[in-house]
C-alpha cells in the first residue's frame, strides 16, 4: 500500500474514497481512530493508501477530479 494522499479534512476524504470505490481501486484510510488521543478535535491527519499497482490509476483519477493539489508531492 502507498500513500497518495494525508489530511485532517473529513469531507475531502469522503470525495476521495467515493471516486476510489466508484473507479474499483482497492483502497484503505489509517488513522481514523487517533482521534481517541486527540480528543476528536482533528490535528493528526488521516491517511488514504492505495495499492501499489494501482496507484498511478488512482493518482490520475483524483488528479482529474481536481483533487491534484491534495496529493502527496513527496511521494511519486
Amino acid at each position: 500500500m502507498r500513500e497518495i494522499l494525508r489530511t485532517n479534512d473529513a469531507v475531502l476524504i469522503s470525495a476521495v474514497e467515493a471516486l476510489l470505490k466508484g473507479a474499483e481501486i482497492d483502497h484503505m484510510v489509517v488513522d481514523q481512530n487517533m482521534s481517541v488521543l486527540e480528543g476528536s478535535i482533528g490535528i493528526f491527519p488521516r491517511r488514504v493508501l492505495v495499492r501499489g499497482d494501482e496507484f498511478e490509476a488512482a493518482r490520475r483519477l483524483l488528479e482529474d477530479a481536481g483533487f491534484g493539489n491534495e496529493l502527496r508531492r513527496d511521494v511519486r
